[in-house]
């Protein structure tokens, strides 16, 4: 110990290992931001074309500009939740739940759970429907180029979707997948190089359009309905927030820093700043591209829309890279609830063979795999639902409005807030407790009027839509 002093390090921290025994981690603000970057962009960016048709010129950048500062600022607060008490040797929390259960209690605690839960079967259930619009789009693309902008192309997505859900049955049952070193670099390349194609769609279209289209107040009343430009543009606050949604796995980057001095929370607050700055600009070039390119009639998703016709062979590797990039994201965001079911179990009926038992099967190059019967039937049941409801609400852009919705105030604002009041001891009734608390409706509302537009873009759907016919 008197070493670790006479070297600067914390209490209980040594050359090679942090003061809670683990090994000493490297992370600085640019690695943290490069993480965030990638966690951040995603399949989300997609819709924002069509977000920004909704709202307009005006309040499209603006509600971006007001998610990216909410995102930053709550961001800000969860940081300081990274460790009990003392900011640079109080107790680690390595995980959103963690810090949860180390500020809060109770009812809370067991919210939370089940709100992320939640928020993980509707992610599961999203990504699996993007996917199969992405294999449709690539069938559809190579029928147009082969017979003409003209023909119907009609595609039934229901086979796309099924195999989709039979490749994550498989990729369900690898041990540990989310751990696999090189999965968050192909992620990361896959969701740059979609994003990168879709903007760069987005200016040619412009430049062939001579201009920009669109209008201050998006999509006009008489293309649509007046109640549905009321729908429409709640819906688009979810879209929004969809693809700013990382909150939950904050804390988990936050673990990878160096230990202080400068504390963690102020490393982390600088990558927050950095890592929000690069991805508004990010997707207000890509939102505003595409609104620019396709004005009032910008498609939901800006790959599968099929206001891009050519080059064909772009869209085919703009949407192979999605696929590839959601294949790998649906069992990296599944895994927390896998582990906690099978764990659920294990502790509840700890003597059953079904459950407890792993079965060694040997592997080429001495390897061996285990294999557990309970594991097997459990997610393969669980990516057989998300398959079945995918192929029942086929509907990106309300899906992804409705996960945006739900997700924003509880994950994004409410428990950071509740967090940082019990970990800064803000005083009840003070000016910042009555500030964070008006924040925190604010949000809340906003979530309300997003999954309500969300629920109404389903339920407008269901009115024409014909389950498993071709599209």
């Amino acid at each position: 110990m008197e070493a670790s002093l006479e070297l600067g390090l914390p209490q209980g921290a040594s050359k090679c290992f942090d003061d809670d025994g683990r090994l000493k981690r490297t992370g600085t603000v640019w690695t943290a931001s490069a993480h965030i970057v990638t966690a951040v962009i995603g399949s989300g960016v997609l819709s924002l074309a069509w977000a920004i048709g909704q709202l307009g010129w005006v309040a499209g950048p603006a509600v971006m500009l007001l998610f990216s500062f909410v995102t930053y600022y709550t961001s800000a607060l969860l940081t300081d939740c990274y460790r009990s008490g003392d900011p640079v040797a109080g107790k680690r929390n390595y995980t959103y739940m963690d810090a949860v259960r180390a500020n809060l209690n109770g009812f809370k605690v067991e919210l939370c759970g089940y709100l992320q839960y939640l928020n993980i079967v509707g992610v599961a259930i999203g990504y699996t429907i993007a996917a199969s619009i992405s294999m449709v789009a690539i069938k559809r693309a190579n029928c147009f180029h082969k017979n003409g902008d003209d023909s119907p192309c009609q595609v039934n997505s229901n086979p796309y979707i099924i195999m989709f859900g039979v490749a994550e049955i498989f990729f369900s049952q690898i041990p540990d997948f989310d751990q696999i070193w090189w999965l968050s670099i192909v992620a990361a390349v896959m969701s740059f190089t979609y994003s990168s194609i879709g903007l760069a769609l987005g200016i040619v279209q412009v430049i062939k359009n001579g201009g920009m289209r669109g209008s201050l107040t998006g999509i006009s009343i008489g293309t649509v309905s007046q109640m549905d430009k009321v729908w429409r543009s709640f819906q688009a606050f979810g879209d929004i927030a969809f693809a700013y949604s990382y909150s939950i796995i904050l804390i988990e980057i936050q673990d990878t820093i160096r230990a202080p001095p400068p504390s963690e929370a102020k490393v982390m607050k600088k990558a927050t700043l950095i890592s929000v700055a690069v991805t508004t600009t990010f997707y207000m070039l890509c939102g505003c591209m595409g609104y620019a390119a396709f004005g009032d009639l910008a498609p939901g998703n800006l790959l599968t829309g099929f206001g891009f016709y050519n080059p064909y062979w772009l869209l085919d590797i703009a949407n192979v890279a999605i696929v590839i990039h959601l294949v790998g994201a649906y069992q990296v965001y599944c895994q927390p609830l896998f582990a906690f079911v099978e764990k659920w179990a294990l502790r509840t009926r700890p003597e059953s063979q079904f459950i407890s038992k792993d079965i060694r099967v040997p592997l080429p190059a001495s390897r061996s795999y285990k294999f557990n019967f309970f594991r097997l039937t459990w997610r393969t049941a669980f990516v057989v639902v998300t398959t079945v409801v995918s192929m029942l609400l086929p509907f990106f852009n309300d899906v992804v409005g409705f996960l945006g919705a739900v997700g924003f105030w509880p994950l994004t604002v409410y428990f950071p807030v509740e967090m940082y009041i019990v970990q800064k001891k803000v005083a009840k009734w003070s000016t910042r407790w009555m500030c964070l608390q008006l924040l925190s409706l604010a949000c809340l509302i906003i979530t309300i009027a997003s999954a309500a537009g969300s629920i109404a873009g389903v339920v407008s759907d269901l009115k024409v839509y014909q389950p498993f016919k071709a599209r």
